[in-house]
């Protein structure tokens, strides 16, 4: 049976998939947002016109074309030094040494050809399945992680024992650390690997680190916050002159170039 076929989503006439190809609502705003990039960095005359971008990948060149464009474009001040010790006061157990969290997950993997949408689908119904249970009965989590889970732990209940921050793939550790949370975190966690559902059984709690010694780190992280606004209502603006198809960009959550 072949493969039905639709109008590819485009940008300003640049189709973002062939049109055999249904990608995900995020990864065609990945592309969008790419493609608008790709675009403005040439209207700026730093990429070839003669540059194309195949259904929605787009060359090396054009890749460092939007480094430099998004140098010139994005205004970053430098955090002030008010800032940094507001932000370290809020987020203080960020910045311990030796906190470790007991964890166990369920991973719901991502790899080549699988079908994102439909996975995500069943990671949330497993995360309302296993939260929906009964506090006391510990078993459940383990019995869905030895059925549903892609990694090895599952034998085991899911169970990856007791964990420090540079144990775990850093987006995993930032889901983890520098919290209060305990039990079935209310949310996927996303990693590299894939979807996670996890529960926090045990924490230890680090000991403070502090301001003076890791002021840069503090300033990295606002000036990263920084960055994503700045990105975000750069696209805005972009997205509000071009010509969308079949794509939708909330400035909200408009997502960033990889």
């Amino acid at each position: 049976m072949q493969a039905q076929e639709s109008t590819p989503a485009s940008v300003n006439g640049v189709n973002l998939h062939a049109a055999r190809e249904q990608p995900g609502v995020e990864e065609l705003r990945q592309r969008a947002c790419t493609e608008l990039l790709r675009q403005a960095a040439m209207a700026e005359g730093l990429l070839d016109p003669a540059d194309t971008a195949t259904d929605g990948v787009i060359s090396e060149v054009a890749s460092a074309a939007i480094e430099s464009l998004l140098s010139r474009a994005l205004t970053l001040p430098e955090p002030a030094e008010d800032a940094c010790r507001r932000y370290y006061a809020a987020h203080a157990a960020r910045y311990s040494t030796g906190e470790r969290v007991r964890v166990r997950h369920i991973l719901f993997a991502v790899t080549p050809g699988v079908d994102v949408t439909a996975l995500r689908g069943r990671a949330e119904a497993c995360l309302i399945d296993v939260r929906s249970c009964d506090r006391n009965d510990r078993d459940a989590f383990a019995a869905s992680a030895a059925k549903l889970s892609n990694c090895p732990s599952g034998q085991q209940g899911g169970d990856l024992g007791w964990l420090a921050a540079g144990d775990c793939a850093p987006e995993f550790a930032r889901e983890l650390f520098g919290r209060a949370e305990v039990g079935v975190l209310p949310r996927l966690v996303h990693s590299r690997f894939g979807l996670h559902v996890v529960e926090v059984l045990q924490r230890e709690p680090g000991a403070s680190r502090p301001f003076d010694d890791v002021r840069d780190a503090v300033a990295t992280a606002l000036r990263q916050q920084a960055y994503v606004t700045a990105l975000r209502q750069y696209l805005r603006v972009l997205a509000g002159g071009a010509r969308l198809t079949g794509v939708e960009l909330d400035p909200a959550v408009t997502p960033l170039v990889q």
